[in-house]
């Protein structure tokens, strides 16, 4: 008998100690997952610095070395054009003030150039650009669309677009000191001092809430 307890003591030492390392290696495993369940496996692929990694890195190209930041700001610019091209002519249309109808000629005139120049660096170094807004901005066109009235298009218009131009602004800076790709730098060069108009002759308007910026 003594031997038959033995051996069940033996037996249920084993199974603890196999629930036991079960349990370690639950617990190990869910430490791995719960930051993928929790952030997403796309979570290594957010914006750092408002900059999207593309994952392509930096490859060589004839006007320099061409980093995911570099492509980025391509396409941020060619993206920009998307909407506020639209929203400048609808500052045209709509029954706006002079200074809002300055502001949309200077949207239309800086974007036009902007996209051109974002359209000919696309081509000449490989980078996809984007054609529509994406639904954020689409979001805010809609707004501008639907507005009840003059004062009401003139508000949304100027405070969306000096919210969304200030944003860009740092970015523009930092491509502009750091890429070492020439056609990047140029276009970067450009934008500095579009961006910098746009933001001036929205505030122009009047109707910048500062606070709410």
């Amino acid at each position: 008998m003594p031997s038959a307890n033995l051996t069940r003591s033996i037996a249920s030492s084993r199974t603890i100690g196999t629930g036991l390392i079960i349990g370690a290696l639950a617990v190990t495993l869910a430490a791995i997952l719960i930051p993928v369940s929790l952030f997403g496996e796309s979570s290594v692929a957010q914006p750092r610095n408002g900059v999207t990694d593309d994952g392509g890195g930096t490859v060589s190209t004839q006007y320099g070395p061409l980093t995911a930041t570099d492509r980025d700001f391509v396409r941020k610019v060619r993206l920009a054009g998307t909407w506020e091209l639209p929203a400048g002519r609808l500052a045209q249309e709509r029954d706006s003030r002079d200074a809002v109808k300055t502001a949309g000629e200077h949207l239309i005139e800086g974007h036009t150039e902007l996209n051109r120049r974002a359209e000919e660096i696309g081509r000449a170094l490989g980078i996809q650009l984007p054609n529509q807004p994406n639904a954020q901005q689409q979001g805010w066109l809609d707004e501008m669309t639907s507005a009840g009235s003059s004062a009401e298009f003139e508000r949304v218009f100027a405070n969306r677009l000096r919210a969304a131009h200030g944003k860009v602004f740092s970015l523009v800076a930092q491509v502009r000191a750091e890429s070492r790709n020439s056609m990047v730098r140029s276009l970067a060069t450009r934008a500095n001092a579009i961006v910098l108009d746009h933001i001036t002759v929205l505030e122009d308007t009047g109707l910048v809430d500062f606070d709410a910026l």
